[in-house]
Order: structure tokens, then C-alpha cells, then sequence
């Protein structure tokens, strides 16, 4: 009889056990089916319908938070500009706009600065934040980036800014220099002295305007669409004689060597403009009986074979703050020498772009009192450099071409290629 007392008390005791295992189970159940999963955070069970593929296909960084400041769903982008880390809204100032749009229901938008990460350099990303209500519970964030946008409006800026002050100054001078005409006119001699500074001031405007239409040329238009092989000897030649007259008043030689017969393919008139710059800054920044020289190589290259072509002077050279700018837009080293030469500080800037259009670059080494050299590298023609292989020399045509077209020859001598400096 006590056995039996004892083993029913044993079955209670386990069935109550049982009972309070099962009760713990199911309210534990319950806990975790309440509690957000890591996944949760970056799907949209809670997001109205139709919400997730409208995100999706928005440019601006999306993010969206529940009532808990917690993400419910973030961009990509989000992510790469740093506003959300460990399922967090990690920019302050944007998480005060998303709780006071909760409170009330009011549209807010700010333009903030952010600090950019990884760089170390103080750099910050200029953003544009918007947060509205999405649902009752839900608010929505979306911040596009301004940083681009900001970086032209300025260097737009800066461009009509100069461009302004360098009109300014001669179109001025020729009012002057005209109302003194007209004082003068009694006065044959002042009258032809006002005349001449009234020309040369009517070339600056002209060149001035000359280049500003080659600088928007040469950022618009595409090269390659009307790019064929263009032969460096060529032009050499015809920066030499662009510049023939202003060396000829300085007695300045110009040397013109290297490797012949190269070739370059893309826009012949942008190519020469840009070495004909290059040349005219050599001459006008040289002192008298000093000399310039031009030289072109090919250089290997894991791209493909280069063609360099180096114009090298010994001017007075250029300091190593200046090196850095000297191939901004209206920059120039020395203002006052460049309004004796009559430069306007865009040369350089369109040498730049042409380079950069046609695959290229331009670099410079100088030293103060010792000269620069400009680099010009561009890619070489391969198939014009492919015709000369498919025709061996003993099939030549009669003047020496292998292609059959008629050689142009150059005014000048053949000169040793010059010394260029390191």
C-alpha cells in the first residue's frame, strides 16, 4: 500500500514538472518569435507594399527606421556613405530629424557635411537629407550626395570669375588707349604710340577668346570620333613654325630630333594645338639666345607602346609650389611676365585636356634658373605602325614611303635630338 502512495506521488511530482517545462517552452517560444533577428533588419515584413521596390530603384541613399531608431531596411549606397553601422543610424543630426518627424509628422530636409571615412584628410561629403513619414509606425530618410555637384558649381564659379577679369583688362585698356586717341589727336606721334598699345591689346582679347573657345572645344567634343594615325614629325614641324617668328625676334634655335616617322592616333588639330603650346610657353618664357628643343621616342608600356614627345627650354623654370597648378585654367607662375609674353593661362589647361581625351598625359619637370621639360605622352598608332611592318623596305615606293602616300617634308634640317634634362 505505501509503495503504491509512493509511486502515484512520483507520477504527480513528474506530471507537474511536466506542465511547468511545457509553459517555460511555449513563453519562450513566444519571446523569440517577438524578438528582431539580425536578418529582420534588412528585409520588409513591415514595410507597406510596393515600399521595397520603390527604394530600390531611387538614386539618393534610402534608409528606413521603426520606432526604435532601429534600421528596418538601408540601401547599399547608405552603407557606402557611412550613415548606417551596425544596424544603426550613425549620423546624429539625422536621427534627431527622423525622431522629431515621428513626433509630428513633419517633412524635414537639411543640408549637412559629413565627415569622409578612410580618407584622413579632412575631406567632407556635402549630402542633402530628407526624412518623411512612412506609415504610422515607419520614417523614411533619403540623402543624396552633393559633393560632385558642389565641386562644379565652384570650379564654375571660378571660371566666370576669371574669365570675367581677364576680359576686363584689356577691353579697359582699349577704352583708355581710345579716349587718349582722341585727346591726342592733335599729336601725330602720341596718336601712333596710343594706335600700337591699341593693337597689341586687341590681340590679347583676341587670343584670350581664341583659347577659351579651344579650352570648350577640346572638353566637349570627343577626339577619337575623327581620330586618325598623325605623324609627330609633322607635327614638330608645324609647332616649330608656329613659333618661328618669336624665336627669330629672340634669337632662340630651336632643335627638333629624336626618333623619326612616329605616329599618333587621334585628332590632328588638337594634337597640334596642344604641342604648339607647349612650344610657344618654351619660346616665350625663354631669355634670349637660349635654346629649344623637341624630341620624340617610343617608350614600352604594359598598355601598349607609347610615343613621347618632350619640348625642353632653359627658361627660368618653374618653383615646385607652382608645378603643382600650372595646369589649372588662368594660372600662372608669374602674371606680370605673363602679360609681357601675352599669355592667358589656358594653354597649359588645353594641353592638359587634349592629352587626357586622347589616353594620354603631360607632365613637367623644372628647376628654378635651370629650364623645364613637358612630357607629352600618347598612345602610338598601331595600325599605321602595322602598315610599315607589312611592307618590307625593298618594296618601298619610290619616295621612300612604304604605303605609298607622298612623304611631307620638313623646312628644317635634320638636327640631333636635344639634350633633355632629367
Amino acid at each position: 500500500m505505501d509503495v503504491n502512495a509512493a509511486v502515484a506521488a512520483a507520477a504527480a511530482i513528474a506530471g507537474v514538472l511536466t506542465g511547468v517545462i511545457a509553459m517555460l517552452a511555449f513563453r519562450w517560444s513566444e519571446r523569440d518569435q517577438k524578438r528582431p533577428t539580425r536578418t529582420s533588419l534588412h528585409t520588409d515584413p513591415v514595410l507597406p507594399p510596393g515600399v521595397d521596390t520603390v527604394l530600390s530603384v531611387l538614386r539618393s541613399s534610402a534608409v528606413v527606421l521603426d520606432e526604435a531608431d532601429a534600421v528596418v531596411k538601408a540601401s547599399s549606397a547608405a552603407y557606402a556613405l557611412g550613415l548606417v553601422r551596425g544596424g544603426k543610424l550613425a549620423v546624429e543630426p539625422m536621427l534627431q530629424m527622423a525622431r522629431d518627424t515621428r513626433r509630428d509628422g513633419e517633412i524635414r530636409q537639411v543640408e549637412l557635411d559629413l565627415p569622409r571615412r578612410g580618407t584622413g584628410r579632412g575631406e567632407a561629403l556635402a549630402v542633402s537629407a530628407r526624412v518623411a513619414p512612412l506609415g504610422s509606425r515607419l520614417v523614411l530618410l533619403l540623402v543624396e550626395d552633393l559633393t560632385e555637384a558642389r565641386r562644379i558649381e565652384a570650379v564654375r564659379r571660378d571660371f566666370v570669375a576669371n574669365v570675367s577679369h581677364e576680359l576686363k583688362t584689356p577691353v579697359g585698356a582699349l577704352s583708355l588707349l581710345s579716349e587718349a586717341v582722341m585727346d591726342a589727336s592733335d599729336d601725330p606721334e602720341a596718336v601712333e604710340r596710343f594706335a600700337g598699345r591699341m593693337q597689341i591689346e586687341a590681340t590679347r582679347l583676341t587670343n584670350l577668346v581664341q583659347e577659351l573657345i579651344d579650352l570648350s572645344r577640346v572638353q566637349n567634343d570627343d577626339p577619337l570620333e575623327d581620330a586618325e594615325p598623325v605623324r609627330v614629325d609633322e607635327l614638330v614641324a608645324e609647332a616649330i613654325d608656329r613659333c618661328r617668328h618669336q624665336a627669330g625676334t629672340k634669337q632662340i634655335t630651336m632643335a627638333a630630333g629624336g626618333t623619326a616617322d612616329l605616329h599618333v592616333w587621334g585628332n590632328r588639330g588638337q594634337l597640334a594645338a596642344a604641342l604648339g603650346n607647349l612650344v610657344e610657353n618654351a619660346v616665350n618664357y625663354s631669355p634670349a639666345r637660349t635654346r629649344v628643343g623637341i624630341a620624340a621616342r617610343r617608350m614600352s608600356a604594359s598598355g601598349g607602346d607609347l610615343i613621347e614627345v618632350s619640348v625642353t627650354d632653359q627658361g627660368i623654370g618653374i618653383s615646385d609650389k607652382d608645378k603643382e597648378r600650372i595646369f589649372e585654367r588662368f594660372y600662372r607662375v608669374d602674371p606680370a611676365r605673363s602679360r609681357a609674353t601675352g599669355g592667358t593661362g589656358l594653354g597649359l589647361a588645353i594641353v592638359k585636356h587634349v592629352a587626357a581625351s586622347h589616353g594620354g598625359e603631360v607632365t613637367v619637370w623644372s628647376s628654378e634658373g635651370q629650364g623645364s621639360t613637358f612630357t607629352l605622352r600618347l598612345p602610338e598608332a598601331g595600325a599605321a605602325r602595322d602598315r610599315a611592318t607589312d611592307h618590307p623596305s625593298g618594296l618601298d615606293d619610290e619616295d621612300g614611303r612604304p604605303d605609298g602616300t607622298t612623304t611631307v617634308t620638313s623646312p628644317y634640317e635634320p638636327l640631333p635630338a636635344p639634350e633633355v634634362l632629367p
